[in-house]
Formats: C-alpha cells, sequence, structure tokens
C-alpha cells in the first residue's frame, strides 16, 4: 500500500475501534432517555465541530443543491439516528449478538452496491476480505436468542450501517471531512430532538447524572468529533468499500473492552474471531498485495497532506518519453529536467485536500473505480484516463 492508502487505513481503523469502545459508554447510558441523549451527544458534537469546518463552510453550504440536502437528512436519519434506534428496539427482543452478526455483514453489502452504483464489477479481493470480516465478526459475537421482530430491526441496523457510508459518498467531496462531520451532527440534533417530542413527549430530555454526563461527553467528543472525522477522512482516500471493511473491528474492540467494565470477557473464540477480522482487512485492503514498481500503485501523496495533489516519480511533458533518473526518491526534492512539467492539482472543495480522489488507488490491475475531484461522471475507471 502506498502512503495514502496506509493513511487511510490507519484512520478508518482508529474511527472503528472507537465506535466499537463505545458500546462500553452505551452500556452506561441504559436509563436515559434515548433521544435526549442522542440530542447532547450530536448538538455538542456539532458545537465543537463547527469551528473545525473551515472559513469557506457557510460558502460550501450555500453551493449545495436541494437533492444534497435531502441526503444530508436521509445519511443522519438512517445512518444514524435510525440506526441507534434500531440497535435498541432489536435488542427489546433479541440478544446483543443478532444485531451485532448483521451488522457485521455491511461489508460485504458495501462491496457489492458501491462497485454496482459506480457501474463497475464488484473487486474480488475486497469481496472476499468482506466475507472474512463478515465470518469474523460473527465469531467474536455469536448468536443469540431472537424472534421475528428482533431479526427486522437487525435487518433495519445494517441498513442504517451500509447508509452511513455509501449515502455520504456524493456530498463527502464537496464538503470534506469536516463539514460533513459538522453538516450530518447538526441534523442529527434535530431530528434526535423532534423523535424525542413524538415518542416521549416532555420526558425526552432530562438533567443526567454525572455517570451519564461522562459517557455522553465519551460518546460526543471521541466517538463523533474524533470518530466521524477520521472516519470520513479515511473514507475519502481509499473509498467505501474499502473503508467499510474496517468495521469488523467494531465488535472486536467491543470484545475486547468489556471486560473493563464487567459486561462480558474475551477468550479463545474472541480471539479466532479477531485473527478472521484482521486476515480480511489485509486481504481486502490490499495490505498483503505487493505492488510491482513503476505501477499505478506506486503513486503518493504530498508528504504534507494539504495540497493534494497526487505526484508521481517523475512525469514527462506531453509527446516526451518518461526518463527516470537515478537517485529519484518518490516524492523526492528533485529539480524538474528540462522535458518535465509540473503536475497542475485540480480545484479543492476548502477542506485543505485539494484535488483529491475519493478511491482506490492501488487496487488490483485492471480498471478501478474513483470518484474524481472532477470530470464528467462519477465511477470513470482509470483505462479511461491512460493510467490503466
Amino acid at each position: 500500500m502506498n502512503a495514502t492508502t496506509t493513511r487511510g487505513a490507519l484512520l478508518a481503523a482508529l474511527a472503528c475501534v472507537l465506535v466499537g469502545g463505545s458500546f462500553t459508554a452505551n452500556s452506561l447510558l441504559g436509563d436515559y432517555p434515548y433521544a435526549g441523549g442522542q440530542f447532547l451527544r450530536y448538538g455538542l458534537a456539532f458545537l465543537l465541530l463547527v469551528p473545525l469546518a473551515g472559513r469557506d463552510a457557510a460558502a460550501r453550504l450555500r453551493s449545495l443543491g436541494a437533492r444534497q440536502w435531502a441526503r444530508l437528512a436521509v445519511l443522519a436519519a438512517v445512518g444514524m439516528v435510525g440506526f441507534n434506534l434500531a440497535v435498541i428496539a432489536a435488542e427489546r427482543t433479541a440478544e446483543p449478538a443478532v444485531p451485532g452478526v448483521f451488522v457485521g455483514c455491511a461489508p460485504v453489502v458495501v462491496a457489492v452496491v458501491v462497485p454496482l452504483l459506480d457501474g463497475r464489477r464488484p473487486q474480488r479481493a475486497v469481496l472476499y476480505g468482506a466475507l472474512l470480516v463478515a465470518v469474523g465478526a460473527f465469531t467474536v459475537q455469536g448468536w443469540g436468542r431472537t424472534d421475528g421482530l428482533g431479526i427486522a430491526f437487525s435487518v433495519c441496523a445494517l441498513v442504517g450501517e451500509v447508509g452511513f457510508a455509501v449515502l455520504a459518498v456524493p456530498v463527502l467531496r464537496p464538503l470534506g471531512p469536516r463539514l460533513l462531520s459538522a453538516s450530518v451532527c447538526g441534523v442529527a440534533a434535530v431530528e434526535s430532538m423532534a423523535a424525542g417530542l413524538l415518542l416521549d413527549g416532555t420526558a425526552w430530555l432530562r438533567r443526567p447524572d454525572t455517570t451519564e454526563v461522562t459517557a455522553l461527553l465519551w460518546q460526543a467528543v471521541v466517538v463523533t468529533v474524533v470518530g466521524f472525522v477520521c472516519w470520513y477522512m479515511g473514507m475519502q482516500r481509499i473509498g467505501a468499500e474499502r473503508a467499510t471493511l474496517f468495521s469488523g473491528l467494531i465488535p472486536v474492540a467491543a470484545a475486547g473492552t468489556a471486560p473493563l467494565v464487567g459486561t462480558g470477557s474475551y477468550g479463545a473464540v474472541q480471539a479466532l474471531g479477531s485473527a478472521l477480522v484482521g486476515a480480511g482487512v489485509a486481504l481486502g485492503s490490499g495490505a498483503l498485495r505487493r505492488a510491482p514498481r513503476g505501477s499505478a500503485a506506486a503513486v503518493e501523496d504530498d508528504a504534507r497532506d494539504q495540497g493534494g495533489v497526487v505526484v508521481h516519480r517523475a512525469v514527462a511533458a506531453a509527446g516526451q518519453p518518461n526518463q527516470t533518473r537515478p537517485g529519484n526518491d518518490l516524492l523526492g526534492a528533485h529539480p524538474l529536467a528540462a522535458h518535465e512539467q509540473p503536475v497542475p492539482g485540480a480545484p479543492g472543495h476548502g477542506d485543505r485536500y485539494s484535488g483529491e480522489v475519493v478511491g482506490e488507488l492501488d487496487g488490483p490491475a485492471g480498471p478501478e473505480g474513483l470518484v474524481e475531484a472532477r470530470g464528467p461522471r462519477e465511477g470513470e475507471r482509470l483505462g479511461d484516463h491512460g493510467l490503466g
């Protein structure tokens, strides 16, 4: 994997580990009104994220069309508020492992749905890796008692988990990770308030005690602010298919932190499931595949991660041969020869990462689906740009 892919993988992994650890905090909020807790969590996260969104945040939000605003509303309703509601509803008639198993299938669904939406075939490595992740998540959690209603709500939770990744792809490019996180948190806070007033009336919000304050602060600051930004930054670099592979780390992190509060144990079965999840992530993300020198997989991003310009080892001017020089290290500070020209960056979206590519930078040989910073349509293939 190159530096961009490695950085994206680490960001996605960190986000999912934080979310997995949040289940421990959830166990401390069992007596607090659900909608009120979600309102406090997302409302505080929104206030913390707004200063990080950038000076041109208002302009970028005004540039969104009605369909993009509708997508943000659906993303918050399905992937955030609805997902949490579905998990809670499922656990009323099913043991927690049941919705966990269904949510663990999200990598498989995303590995199929995202390529189809882009008009391309699913990648075998990603799909096989996703299957391993799903099996590993099932092994970690096991299966439990349930009924038809519990299964139905578990399926809704799966839809919410998939929607959290898939619905964000078209709005991630114009907004960037920070502003997107702030926007969906603001929308989710309003939706949580509406759901609370509708379902619980005046009892939807109350003053939390000390333990509940600690859990809510963890949820808002660590899981939502840090976790959401890391998740969307990771997805920005490696694409939704590969990023969702790391959701298999959620049950692993939950199982690993459960003994800390006495709500579970971590034994040989959990260790085996964790190993399967790790193998699936490594296979699907490309960590087990070594790219040949000089291939498209050798492309790196700017080391400062601010210009966002994709740079090749040596880029020749049009009509000139691509000549490499001894000692020309990747992204090294070598002057361009007379026959070489600098590569201009594409217009940025204001999130300090101009010219971004939301997609697979070092996938297997063959056409890869990309969502580029500019182009006639989403999902163009590398071969269409002469890179395949």
